[in-house]
């Protein structure tokens, strides 16, 4: 696995940008919620951490992952201020192959919200062969996932800064 031997919430603060004015939007599935509420914590304090004030991020629930890609969508049209959204749900697999066609759409409906529109959405989406794996990835021995995903939306939304700057 490519988490193997790594901390998902190992990271060098000295290299993350200042990110005190920056704001963020979260999407959180409420399916396997044990899970994707422990990536949302691992999200929030990595922000917090980097000087993000607590006002400045905004929180929208979902159903299920696949409704993700819906509420991601909502919440860039509805929040042009906001510098990037994380996108977190967890979707474990089963006996069928639901859990196939649930990560396809929800990797493709991401991939899709970052070509067609300008605030960066964060996939931060766990897609375990089961239970023990993710909790290892929303707060256990490998670390938390969300943790990575605010980081890539701090690291994100500076480069969309960058980007603007350098436009004009």
């Amino acid at each position: 696995m490519a988490t193997e031997g790594n901390n998902l919430s190992e990271y060098d603060k000295d290299t993350i940008p200042n990110a005190k004015d920056f704001r963020f939007g979260i999407v959180v599935s409420e399916w396997n919620d044990e899970i994707t509420e422990g990536l949302f914590q691992g999200a929030f304090d990595a922000w917090i951490e980097n000087g993000v004030k607590k006002e400045n991020i905004v929180r929208w629930n979902v159903p299920g992952s696949f409704e993700l890609i819906y509420g991601c969508k909502k919440m860039q049209e509805s929040f042009e201020m906001l510098d990037a959204v994380v996108a977190v749900g967890s979707v474990i697999q089963g006996e069928t192959k639901h859990f196939d066609f649930v990560c396809e759409g929800v990797t493709q409906g991401i991939k899709d919200l970052n070509i067609q529109n300008d605030i960066p959405v964060i996939f931060c989406v766990l897609t375990d062969n089961n239970i023990e794996q993710s909790r290892a990835r929303s707060g256990g021995e490998h670390g938390n996932k969300g943790t990575e995903a605010a980081i890539a939306a701090i690291k994100m939304a500076q480069l969309r800064k960058d980007a603007k700057f350098y436009k004009g």
